[in-house]
């Protein structure tokens, strides 16, 4: 019998294709890839099939900072329509770009071993070997996030941030061939992808910039009603790496922050411990709160046959990583976040996007 994954009539070695959903960029692609390489060496009868289609709206509008531009699925939309379409079975994104709350329809199948999720320094040419403190007063950085401006302005103060648009090429590029930039500021996930580690300058622990909700994770969106797929895809979920993400997304969540707000995570999964630290900045980062809690997330893996199977954790289905403690690692975020609320979290945000709307 046919595989009920071809509707479309389309018949492969064996009559079973998948098809992967990506956006153009070099690193979408290099992405998208390792998932594929992981699945077929999961499931060496199906067909996977890439389909390149993607320039979405966030890689269209690059005269505009990204937190001006204000769309919560600005990388992720485009994707999504033809998943709905059927045209494409699953996508590949960077966890980062996925919103909290994923549109009616859809959920997060996989969440796959998370890289380092530090944010790292490349330096021009020209200040190769120096770190951010030893760069000359005036220093032009250039970012694109407000998490990173906020949290950086505040620790190098005679630093100066500017936003810089562009795929990893891109921002690469305009930082080696114009003297615009003293350094740029990226994603070291990102930057080990593309191959390029050896142009990290300066890693960033948590006590110069945490990192952002969710970076460093692939994440794997599909229909949330394709079982199938569902299943196929559930196998590369990386329990520490979902507990922690889902305590980050609740936290944001919770904050109601999106990429207009400067709002920052660190989590360590030790000994049955989750602790999950989380700030929110004003946008010169002379205000900022920041706390850390903890909770226990050892807990055994019933099996939870039946009506509780689909549930999803912000927007996270993970039936393969104990319900309670996906429950635990939510509660977390949440609490947090409201911990800060009540410190007066809520002001500082509010601030911080009406300034950003002004600029």
């Amino acid at each position: 019998a046919a595989d009920p994954l071809l509707p479309r009539g389309e018949n492969g070695v064996d009559g079973r294709a998948v098809r992967v959903g990506t956006r153009r960029s070099q690193l979408a692609r290099i992405q998208t890839d390792s998932v594929v390489t992981m699945l077929r060496e999961l499931y060496p009868d199906f067909r996977f099939e890439i389909a390149v289609a993607m320039s979405t709206t966030g890689d269209k509008i690059l005269d505009t900072a990204l937190s001006k531009i204000g769309e919560k699925s600005l990388f992720t939309k485009e994707l999504e329509n033809a998943l709905e379409r059927n045209e494409v079975d699953l996508v590949v994104h960077s966890l980062k770009d996925l919103p909290t709350s994923l549109p009616p329809g859809f959920t997060i199948g996989a969440v796959c071993k998370r890289e380092n999720p530090l944010d790292a320094v490349v330096f021009h040419p020209k200040n190769c070997g120096k770190t951010l403190s030893l760069l000359p007063e005036k220093s032009v950085i250039g970012t694109s996030s407000l998490r990173r401006a906020a949290q950086l302005k505040k620790k190098f103060p005679h630093l100066e941030f500017r936003d810089v648009r562009g795929n990893l090429n891109t921002r690469l590029k305009k930082l080696d061939e114009k003297e615009d930039f003293s350094a740029i500021v990226l994603a070291a996930a990102g930057l080990k992808r593309m191959g390029w580690e050896n142009r990290i300058g300066q890693l960033l622990g948590p006590e110069d910039c945490l990192y952002a909700v969710g970076q460093g994770a692939l994440a794997v969106e599909v229909r949330a009603k394709d079982q199938e797929i569902l299943n196929m895809v559930s196998a590369l979920h990386d329990a520490d790496t979902v507990l922690c993400c889902i305590a980050e997304r609740a936290f944001m969540k919770r904050l109601e922050g999106g990429c207009s707000v400067p709002v920052a995570v660190n989590t360590l999964l030790k000994d049955g411990q989750l602790y999950l630290t989380g700030a929110v900045y004003s946008l010169d980062g002379s205000d900022s709160l920041k706390e850390t809690m903890q909770t226990s997330v050892t807990y055994p893996h019933q099996n939870e046959d039946g009506p509780n199977d689909d549930v999803q954790h912000v927007g996270i289905t993970a039936k393969n990583v104990p319900g309670q403690a996906q429950e635990a690692a939510e509660n977390l975020g949440v609490e947090l976040a409201s911990l800060l609320l009540s410190k007066g979290a809520k002001h500082i945000l509010s601030v911080a996007r009406q300034l950003n709307d002004a600029r």
